[in-house]
């Protein structure tokens, strides 16, 4: 007799119990080609249960072709029902994706002194009025933009971007320039995917930002590191048949200086000669520590040599994942299209409740409060590291952003290990070069902690320094 085990608690219905245990043994193997089943009659009698219940079962299975039911003969398996799970192989990805990192560790909890590089203090974000921007939206927008949005983004939020960037850099941008994107990542992939063919050749700086490199080799292109100076990218070492070049010039990540105008402008006349697109990431210079202005690429070149990308997660919160990029109209059709094959659209009512809060100045506010908040911080910081860390590090003069980096003179990777041990996260700059530790030094964010455990926290990697990390 057919092994089938029903169950009162079960919440299925009698049919949909027989139909899945029986179906299973099928495409399990356990009962095969030509085998019999008994009659709807004897099952029902065998399980205790009506036999229209038995008869359904056997009647769904039928009609998915995987029963063959007679007038008084017995059921049997459908020849050509196969035995999928014994023949199945395993299925393997390409080379890349086994080679590559693996993402970075989500932490369980925080650790007690955060200096990673990049993550903002989300005590900080203004939160009441988000949830108030986000319950407005939901209750008030019309049904119609509830469905799909325009994959280039919301024109109210486009708009606003367009302001912001006028007022903050003074860029010449219009709203139809710009596309909204999921974060700052997803706007450097989608450039790629419309300009770069496999084989392409792509310059990044070295040191540098690890996900751009990976993903334009993930596209089939090949990125080639180039040498940061204290200018920026060495644009002399650039290989001539490069198609794009990465950069972050405003604050060069990792190293946190500004690129210097003459370079910006070799940079600009390289593109030029060589019909080459340059991908500016401005990933977080809203955060500006100098009165001195950091002059966007894209404010010396705005005939479309230069696509701008631009991000909130760093002033807002990392997982809204609200970013945009600035494109010349040429390139727009192809842009929008690449991003509604890759998600359709960024969340319209996430969209709705930033703009609104760029339009009534709540972003402004919140913007002048981190400045003062993550100013202090990052005076302290540079305080304590010139006072008590002087003798082995030499800090990166930068003006903006969330982290300082400091060179070393040897490797600071056992010093990495030794103070997360003791719950201090910070990074080596090792950790950005191609190969890897190819440079010495460490990063140092004060974004998500408060200003009274920054001197804690450094006296500790003080200690652990001079008992684990001297070479």
């Amino acid at each position: 007799m057919l092994d089938i085990c029903l169950e009162q608690e079960n919440p299925l219905s009698w049919p949909l119990q027989i139909y899945r245990q029986i179906r299973i043994a099928i495409i399990g193997g356990h009962l095969r080609d030509g085998d019999s089943l008994p009659s709807a009659k004897e099952l029902a009698r065998h399980l205790a249960v009506s036999e229209d219940s038995v008869g359904a079962a056997y009647e769904w299975m039928s009609t998915e072709g995987l029963l063959e039911c007679r007038i008084n003969a017995p059921a049997r398996i459908r020849t050509g029902v196969r035995e999928v799970h014994r023949t199945r192989q395993p299925v393997v990805p390409l080379g890349f994706w086994a080679d590559l990192p693996k993402p970075p560790l989500r932490l369980n909890a925080a650790p007690e002194y955060d200096f990673r590089a990049g993550v903002p203090d989300t005590r900080i974000f203004p939160m009441d009025t988000w949830l108030r921007l986000l319950a407005e939206q939901m209750t008030t927008m019309p049904p119609q933009l509830l469905i799909y949005e325009d994959p280039r983004g919301r024109a109210d939020l486009r708009r606003e971007i367009a302001v912001r960037l006028h007022r903050s850099r003074e860029l010449q941008v219009r709203a139809t320039d710009v596309l909204v994107t999921n974060g700052s990542q997803q706007a450097v992939h989608l450039a790629a995917r419309v300009l770069l063919r496999p084989g392409d050749r792509v310059a990044v700086e070295n040191p540098g930002y690890p996900p751009p490199r990976q993903m334009f080799t993930s596209l089939g292109a090949e990125p080639v590191g180039v040498r940061v100076d204290s200018e920026g990218l060495v644009v002399d070492e650039i290989p001539d048949d490069c198609r794009l070049v990465y950069v972050t010039p405003a604050h060069q990540f990792p190293l946190g200086m500004p690129m210097s105008l003459r370079r910006k402008l070799d940079l600009l006349a390289w593109a030029r000669r060589r019909s080459a697109v340059i991908v500016e990431d401005d990933y977080d210079t809203e955060l500006k520590f100098t009165e001195r202005p950091l002059e966007p690429l894209h404010s010396l070149c705005p005939d479309g040599q230069v696509i701008y990308v631009g991000s909130f997660s760093k002033v807002l919160l990392p997982m809204l994942r609200l970013g945009f990029l600035v494109a010349p109209p040429e390139l727009m059709p192809a842009l929008a299209k690449a991003k509604y094959l890759t998600d359709v659209g960024t969340p319209s009512v996430e969209q709705a409740a930033l703009a609104r809060f760029l339009a009534e100045g709540g972003f402004a506010d919140h913007l002048r409060g981190l400045h003062e908040e993550y100013g202090a911080r990052r005076g302290l910081l540079i305080d304590i590291l010139a006072r008590d860390f002087g003798d082995v590090l030499t800090l990166v003069p930068s003006e903006a952003g969330l982290h300082v980096t400091a060179r070393a003179e040897y490797d600071m990777w056992p010093l990495v290990q030794a103070a997360r041990r003791a719950g201090i996260w910070l990074y080596s700059l090792g950790d950005f070069t191609d190969p890897p530790n190819f440079a010495h030094g460490l990063l140092f964010g004060y974004g998500a902690m408060r200003a009274e455990a920054i001197e804690s926290g450094l006296r500790k990697l003080r200690e652990i320094f001079h008992q684990k990390g001297r070479k």
